[in-house]
């Protein structure tokens, strides 16, 4: 009973992309070198887990297999493994906190011809983030073999240079970026947190989310100085103006303008728009940086687009 109940759980997402490579590839006459990415849950038979949830029994994991021509593994490796370095950056990750190490040759699996993990200086010391692995022609050759079915990719433009003769039917090798959403998630709050420490007059100190504004889940909040005058009614219209530009605003008005500055630099909101006595004089609002806490003012018309091109540029 109850082996015919058991159920096993996926220790990756990589599989189905291999299995289904061939339908990728002829329904959307993808040529070489192309990917497949997939995003999902996968399962740890972990004996410990721990460092709260950089390992656990189930994460969310990003995948990619990336099919290249027998021989350009090692080029295809060089070129990810840069890629993937600069994609962590652009989300904000500081570059001194990021390193590349490559695996020794007794780490490599037997079917590897290269691999590097890209790890992050976590608190507490270097680990794993994520690996980006040559794995030459082990994952396909090995699905064909246990289902029978051949995988195999043909290109009527080449020369096979076995026979010598136009066109070329083989199996691809791979390149494949693994990492961790959740790993990723962990990384980015922790290099994202910061303490700022109060003046020698106890003023100024704050605890502040860096994080990058693309990653922030509340892009601006929208802040009448008071809950009167007409104040709460402008700032919601500069709600709406932000959700119809499809940029997530929040409209808060609760406790003294401080307190609301402070309780958004703690969640991540790069931009604070206040509403004043000025807004209703000459139609301007003051806008605040949330790393620098600087403050200047610009038109309530042309809001959106300064939030909208600091996203683009951050």
């Amino acid at each position: 009973a109850l082996a015919q109940s058991a159920v096993y759980l996926r220790p990756e997402t990589a599989q189905a992309m291999f299995v289904n490579f061939l339908n990728v590839q002829q329904t959307t006459g993808a040529k070489l070198p192309f990917g497949i990415a997939q995003m999902g849950k996968s399962f740890r038979n972990e004996v410990k887990v721990e460092k709260f949830i950089f390992r656990s029994c189930e994460f969310e994991q990003m995948e990619m297999e990336y099919f290249v021509y027998p021989g350009e593994g090692p080029k295809y490796l060089q070129y990810w493994t840069e890629q993937r370095l600069a994609w962590w950056t652009r989300l904000g990750l500081r570059r001194d906190k990021l390193r590349l190490r490559a695996h020794g040759p007794d780490e490599l699996a037997h079917y590897s011809d290269g691999c590097f993990d890209v790890e992050y200086e976590f608190p507490w010391g270097w680990d794993e983030l994520e690996g980006i692995a040559s794995r030459t022609d082990y994952d396909l050759r090995a699905h064909s073999e246990a289902s029978g079915r051949k995988l195999q990719y043909f290109d009527q433009e080449a020369t096979d240079p076995e026979t010598g003769k136009p066109g070329w039917k083989f199996l691809p090798h791979v390149v494949e970026p693994a990492a961790g959403a959740t790993r990723g998630v962990l990384a980015v709050l922790c290099d994202a947190y910061d303490e700022e420490p109060a003046d020698a007059d106890g003023k100024g100190g704050r605890t502040v989310l860096r994080l990058h504004p693309r990653l922030a889940p509340i892009k601006a909040a929208i802040l009448p100085l008071v809950k009167k005058d007409g104040m709460p009614e402008v700032a919601r219209k500069i709600v709406d103006r932000f959700f119809a530009a499809g940029i997530n605003a929040k409209y808060d008005e609760q406790h003294a303008i401080g307190r609301r500055y402070a309780r958004h630099d703690e969640i991540g909101t790069p931009y604070a728009l206040t509403v004043d006595t000025q807004t209703l004089e000459d139609d301007t609002v003051t806008i605040r940086l949330r790393d620098s806490r600087e403050q200047r003012r610009v038109p309530v018309a042309e809001a959106v687009d300064v939030v909208r091109k600091s996203l683009a540029d951050a």
